[in-house]
């Protein structure tokens, strides 16, 4: 699918894209659970949304693999910005989200590739996957996606250049 035409409300015009898209980057890295889960996001294009981290036996259950916690997090996350990065004025929420394991992931490094499905006004859809080491994908999730009340530009950490 094609990511909604900019002109549309609250949208970022094409000049103004790459300034939301680092400013949403600013605001994740602001975020205070981010200090639990380290990792770094990066926003490629419209309705694209990346994260990268590492699993350690910080984030293990008791059976020596990476608890669910960090699935979702990491899922709902890069769908979340996939579809943020579509809005401009407003922070969206998160309605509802599923999620599918696939693969237990063991330590190292793992990439939440997150991607707009649809949607443009009011609510957005976006799906979401984990992909190891070894580029298998262990997890894979769908969101839906609100605007709320909240301006983007009253948050502390999203700053536009």
């Amino acid at each position: 699918m094609t990511p909604p035409d900019p002109a549309s409300a609250g949208q970022a015009p094409a000049q103004g894209e790459e300034a939301h898209f680092r400013a949403l980057e600013s605001l994740y890295a602001a975020a205070p659970i981010n200090r639990l889960f380290e990792s770094t996001l990066e926003i490629p294009a419209p309705g694209i949304a990346r994260i990268h981290f590492t699993i350690d036996e910080r984030y293990f259950h008791a059976g020596g693999a990476a608890h669910g916690t960090s699935y979702f997090k990491m899922l709902d996350d890069a769908a979340f910005y996939a579809a943020n990065s579509l809005v401009t004025d407003r922070f969206l929420l998160t309605t509802a989200f599923n999620l599918l394991f696939t693969k237990p992931l063991k330590t190292g490094p793992v990439i939440a590739e997150g991607r707009w499905v649809s949607g443009h006004r009011r609510v957005f859809v976006a799906e979401a996957r984990l992909v190891d080491a070894e580029g298998e994908e262990a997890a894979r999730g769908t969101g839906t996606f609100m605007r709320s009340r909240i301006a983007l530009s009253g948050l502390p950490g999203y700053r536009p250049a």
